[in-house]
């Protein structure tokens, strides 16, 4: 078998943007079927999924993850071509070396490792990985996590391979996500001739009270595991391409990012006594990516915390914040979640890159997570 590096690179090396796979969850599943473990791809549209699993009976320990990556940008804008892995300085670039290519290689190679060990462990160990993490994630582990729902099969602990890491592998670990809620308004207004506003309705300026108001209200403080809520725009057009003429509507769409504080129900209520307390005339349509979950209690963290202290010697720090990963999808389902992996300091940018070094000290610390819960613990 390769080593964790080498099969790290096989999978950057595949241009999987999403929802192509591009076959990384074959070159897993090729490689956990040698290691015992029973295979289902279970495709849903243009998504890849994959369930594998060894053992039987609970507790049920998952390593959940994504191949799929963001487009790399300009090739001009790396320094090398980004499904070219290369190692420079000590560091291994390509688009995925960070978010999450080199973690699925470590947790992979952990599994096979810890089956080699113990063929009879107590309880379930599983790979729940999709190709629709960076794109809509509707026909990925959502929909997956619902099938498994029906079948009766749940996740007790799950260890996701998002990297988490800030400064140095092992500093954070992710215990939870803020809330995240797209809001698409069109402000609608009556177009006219700048000389005569009155016969009128500019939509631009309607709604530029509203966005100040929108702006002003405090949200929140936060609370004991999550920063202060937080509201963005992250798009506003109008305009009709001539100077003379006001716009007849206004389009913008913005993004709240929120904690346990607020349901996705109260936002929207307190966006409507906004916009309807200064009698605007629009539409509104939502998009929900997931509700805020935390894990509180268990095993699972303090399991992670031994261990990633054990590797590193670092005692991690417990936090909520980021984007959205798809832990949004399993803890609903009642599993204990923890995101554990790379520094996240390049995902997303070109010349993304992870240490070299990291990549197995990400295996040793998956490595210790199954001893710790599937061997030790019981």
């Amino acid at each position: 078998m390769t080593s964790t590096l080498e099969f790290a690179k096989q999978l950057i090396a595949r241009p999987s943007v999403t929802p192509d796979d591009c076959g990384c969850q074959q070159l897993m599943a090729d490689r956990l079927a040698d290691a015992g473990f029973t295979i289902e791809h279970m495709r849903r549209g243009l998504v890849e999924n994959l369930w594998a699993k060894h053992g039987s009976g609970g507790p049920v320990l998952c390593f959940a993850g994504h191949t799929d990556v963001v487009p790399p940008g300009p090739d001009e804008d790396w320094q090398s071509d980004p499904f070219k892995p290369e190692i420079r300085d000590g560091k291994l670039f390509g688009r995925g070396a960070a978010d999450m290519k080199s973690a699925l290689a470590a947790m992979t190679d952990a599994a096979v490792e810890f089956v080699a060990h113990y063929p009879h462990h107590p309880g379930t160990l599983a790979f729940l990985i999709t190709s629709d993490e960076e794109g809509p994630a509707q026909d990925g582990t959502k929909a997956i996590i619902r099938e498994l729902a029906a079948r009766g099969e749940k996740i007790d602990w799950c260890i996701i391979g998002e990297p988490s890491s800030t400064n140095e592998l092992g500093d954070t670990i992710k215990v939870g996500r803020r809330g995240s809620l797209s809001g698409m308004l069109r402000v609608h207004g009556v177009q006219g001739h700048v000389a005569y506003p009155h016969l009128a309705d500019n939509p631009v300026e309607r709604f530029a009270p509203v966005l100040a108001d929108l702006y002003s209200r405090k949200l929140d403080d936060g609370n004991a595991f999550f920063p202060p809520s937080s509201f963005q725009v992250v798009q506003l057009e109008s305009g009709t391409g001539f100077p003379n003429v006001t716009p007849g509507e206004l389009y913008t769409r913005f993004n709240f990012r929120y904690s346990t504080e607020w349901t996705h129900e109260s936002i929207k209520a307190h966006v409507a006594e906004i916009l309807d307390g200064h009698n605007l005339n629009y539409t509104l349509e939502w998009h929900l990516s997931g509700e805020p979950f935390l894990t509180e209690g268990g095993r699972l963290i303090p399991a992670v915390q031994k261990v990633v202290n054990s590797v590193t010697g670092l005692d991690p720090e417990l936090s909520t914040s980021g984007g959205t990963s798809d832990g949004r999808f399993i803890s609903p389902a009642g599993a204990e979640v923890v995101e554990v992996g790379a520094v996240n300091a390049t995902i997303h940018k070109y010349n993304e890159e992870i240490e070299v070094a990291d990549i197995d000290r990400m295996r040793d610390i998956y490595s210790g997570i199954l001893r710790e819960l599937l061997v030790d613990g019981n």
